[in-house]
Order: structure tokens, then sequence, then C-alpha cells
């Protein structure tokens, strides 16, 4: 085989067979097709697509090129949950210990923030002394004996996407359905978990823009992971404006305490106890949402994820501490009305700016710093009424303060949102 002879065949729209698939990747993988050669190939995927089962081809043999992680030592049905991203999403901190509250176990392994999205191992990485990197034995070893463990992905799973993502990357091809699919699925499916949530965010903020590509990636990743055995359901999700309160590392974390001791935001709180509910239904325990909910007015979900942050060498003492950013300025408005929007994109880049993401890899993240909302869409403001705080660790100029609130659009009438949008299984 030649992979000039697959590039072309798919260029023209024509489907590649399983053995041509395998060739590529692997040779890809071993050095064999260089880099030039898989930018071709992934933009011809951009333009041509994949059918169904190319992609599911693509995704086991992207498993087959790492180590694939054994959690049968593990009693119960192991579950798994993954995001496609987006901005304040602090939803595995709670929905993690929630689930593990009620005895199912909840093995995880998440990734690090770059551009608008925030990553789940920074945040837990602002807690001073929390490991993210757990070898096998002590991942598996700690679910077992307390329920749960969130450790950053393994060098070693799945190697084809390591390379292939950092390849899209730098060639525009991130944003096409075959190449998200297998990427997060692959990950998934190596990760070992029995069942799958899958929250497919769509809007400003997340790399599905509109509601229809968005149930077709979710579809596919349903049909992917039912195809190899595991229970999974995907639930399309709002991310036209943050999700929750805050943005960046450390306010994040302190948001999830609020949402774990039972005072956080009705909406979010209700929209992780919908998650968990799922979850556990993936899990065969039908639960009641007032049940689910119970379990963060009572501090169960709080006590396991507590456990989780010590086993991890986490501090408890620093894990409750109030950011030390410098510079804490109120936003305020300048108009009475209504939020009529929050664009998620244009404040995770804000935030991003500030120091609480990273613009490329290689970046240093300021955990401390950040943006915490008062106000969200749907919500009723007054003119001089806080509409949010910024946290900084450099001074924040005029020109900064006119970008934030030329993003705060206010109307006359009030915007119903919802955060769940669809449930696809």
């Amino acid at each position: 085989m030649r992979a000039v002879d697959i590039i072309q065949k798919k260029r023209d729209g024509l489907e590649l067979s399983s053995a041509e698939i395998k060739w590529l990747i692997e040779g890809y993988v071993a050095g064999q097709v260089p880099d030039y050669q898989m930018s071709a190939f992934a933009m011809a995927v951009y333009f041509k697509g994949m059918t169904t089962r190319e992609i599911s081809d693509l995704t086991m043999t992207m498993v087959g090129t790492g180590e694939q992680i054994d959690l049968s030592e593990i009693a119960g049905i192991k579950v798994d949950k993954h995001s496609t991203g987006g901005v304040g999403d602090k939803v595995t901190l709670i929905l993690v210990p929630l689930v593990a509250s009620f005895g199912v176990p909840v093995a995880k392994m998440s990734g690090r923030g770059l551009g608008h999205t925030g990553g789940t191992i920074d945040k837990l990485e602002s807690i001073k002394g929390f490991e993210v990197e757990r070898n096998q034995e002590d991942f598996i070893k700690q679910v077992q004996e307390l329920g749960l463990s969130v450790i950053g992905q393994s060098d070693q799973l799945v190697k084809a996407d390591k390379l292939l993502y950092a390849l899209r990357d730098v060639t525009a091809t991130v944003d096409t359905i075959p190449l998200i699919a297998s990427s997060v699925m692959s990950k998934k499916i190596a990760a070992g978990a029995d069942s799958i949530l899958l929250d497919v965010t769509v809007g400003e903020g997340a790399f599905m823009k509109n509601l229809t590509d968005a149930r077709v990636l979710a579809r596919t990743m349903v049909d992917l992971g039912k195809a190899v055995g595991r229970k999974t359901v995907a639930v399309i999700t709002d991310m036209s404006q943050p999700l929750g309160r805050a943005i960046g590392n450390r306010l994040e974390i302190l948001e999830a305490l609020e949402i774990l001791q039972g005072k956080g935001r009705e909406d979010i709180s209700d929209f992780i106890c919908r998650l968990a509910q799922i979850m556990l239904g993936l899990a065969d325990l039908e639960v009641s949402l007032e049940e689910v909910h119970s379990h963060l007015l009572d501090g169960s979900a709080l006590k396991k994820f507590e456990e989780m942050v010590e086993a991890q060498g986490g501090d408890l003492q620093d894990l409750y501490r109030p950011s030390q950013a410098e510079f804490v300025l109120e936003i305020k408005a300048d108009e009475t009305g209504y939020i009529a929007d929050l664009p998620a994109m244009e404040f995770g880049l804000f935030a991003m700016r500030l120091g609480a993401g990273r613009a490329v890899k290689s970046d240093d993240l300021d955990f401390e710093t950040g943006i915490v909302f008062e106000k969200k869409v749907g919500e009723k403001v007054a003119a001089g009424e806080l509409l949010a705080k910024i946290y900084a660790n450099q001074k924040i100029s005029q020109e900064l303060v006119t970008e934030f609130k030329k993003n705060v659009k206010i109307s006359n009438e009030p915007k119903k949102v919802s955060e769940i949008i669809e449930v696809i299984a």
C-alpha cells in the first residue's frame, strides 16, 4: 500500500477499506507515514467525511495503538463521562463524587485545557499537592477503595490520537465529526469503563456550533460505543454562555465546592443532578432526581470529593482557600434590562488572557485568575448592579473593562435558557 493512494481515494470521496485505514494509522504511529501525508489525509476527511464503518475502523485501530486499561478488578459497573469542551465547565468535579456517593465506581482520565476551553486536570492542580499523574495500579486501587479517581490521561493511551490531534490543531482539521468522534471514543474505549456518558456541547463556545452537527456527532459516538459493547448515552448541552458562575481554575474549584455543599446556583445544580441520574442509570441504578439532589444537600458527595483530594495528595485546608489574585474588579451594569447574551467563546478567551487558560500547550497557567458572574442569561439586572468580578494579577485597564462590557448584551425581554437540549441513547 501507499499513503498517496489512500489520500487520493479519500480525496475523491471513496470509501476506504478496513485494511487501508489500519495500514495508514499504524504506519503513522510507527513513523513510516510522514506528517505532511497525514495532514493531507485529515484535510481529505474534513471535506469528504467518512462512513459509519470507516469511523468505527479508525476508532478501533487508534485504540490498538496504545495500552488499554483493564478495570475488571474493580467490582460493579464502572462508569465514565466525557465532555466535548466548553467554558466554565466544572461538571466533572461535582459529577464524579456525586455518582460515587451512590456506590457506583468512577475511574476517570481527564485532559488539560487549551484556548477558550478549560481542563479538569488544570483545575485539580490548583489544589496544593494534588497529584494528577498516577500509575495504573494506584489508580485502580484508589477506585477499589474509595469508588473514584480523576487523573491525567496516560501518554501510553491511544498514541495515534495524541499524534493526530497535535497535527489537526495546526492544520485547521479539528472540527470535523469523523475525527472528533474517533478521538473521543478511542480514548473512552481504551480507558476501560463499562458505560459512558457523553456531554456534547453546542453553541458559541463549543466545537459544534449548530444543533444539526451536534446531533450527528452525538449519534456517531453513541453508535461507536454500543458497537464495542459499551452502554453509551449522549446529552446535547448548551454552551452559548459560560457554564455556571466561574471561569478560571481556583474560582471553578470554589464554585464546585459551593455546589457540592448544596449552595450552588439552582440551574447548574439541577443540570448536574440530571447528568448524575443518567450516569447512575447507565450503572443500572434507578434513582429519582430528588434523591440525587439529596446527596448534595446532606454532604455525601462533598465527602467523596474530599476523600479523593486527600487520597491524591491534596491539601484539604488549601482546598477551601479563596483566590489570591492581586486585583479584583467589580463590573457593574450600565443599563436596566435582562441579560440576553454572554458569549462563551469571548469570555473564555478573555479569561485566557488573564492567565486562566493557555494560548499554546507550553503556556503556564495562573490558577488564581478568572471571572465570576453574578448574573446569567435571562436574569434581570438594574443599572449600577453587579454583573461580574474580574480576578487578575495584572492591573485591569479601562480598555479591558470596555471589552468585557461590550460582550454583555442586555435587552428588554427575558430569554429562556436550558442546559440540556436533548438526550441521545
